[in-house]
């Protein structure tokens, strides 16, 4: 199962950037050493729909294959967030992405929403890259 929301050209999103219109050192970030990126969010969700867009758009812009991208569909549980992985990575907040390296150490994770974009913010973690906002 995927999730819609990642897809750079989902419906109602806002139109999702070009390659262009991302900061290099970002797009550099996000394609070095093979990461894994571990996407959760719902299509349901406001804050999903609003950023995962944008996220897919970096991540293809970044060259990075389809097979180190997951997608973890979550749905609302009458005591929160269910769905594959969510209680293995501790998962309360979406989206959140999770960032591995090929042997499956965490190495960065974002949470629901911070003051730039999730690849910016991501970038800044993997790389402590300084990034326009």
């Amino acid at each position: 199962m995927t999730l819609e929301t990642l897809d750079p050209d989902f419906e109602g999103a806002p139109n999702a950037p070009d390659a262009d219109d991302f900061d290099q050192t970002v797009l550099d970030a996000l394609a070095a050493d093979d990461y894994r990126f571990k996407v959760w969010g719902g299509d349901w969700c406001g804050d999903c729909q609003r950023q995962l867009p944008t996220f897919g758009a970096a991540l293809a812009a970044a060259g990075v294959p389809d097979d180190r991208i997951e997608h973890f569909p979550v749905t609302k549980g009458p005591t929160g967030k269910e769905g594959e992985g969510v209680d293995e990575y501790g998962i309360e907040l979406i989206p959140t992405v999770v960032v591995e390296t090929p042997d499956g150490e965490e190495v960065a994770r974002f949470v629901e929403e911070e003051d730039v974009s999730i690849a910016e913010y991501l970038a800044r973690e993997l790389a402590g890259v300084d990034v326009r906002t």
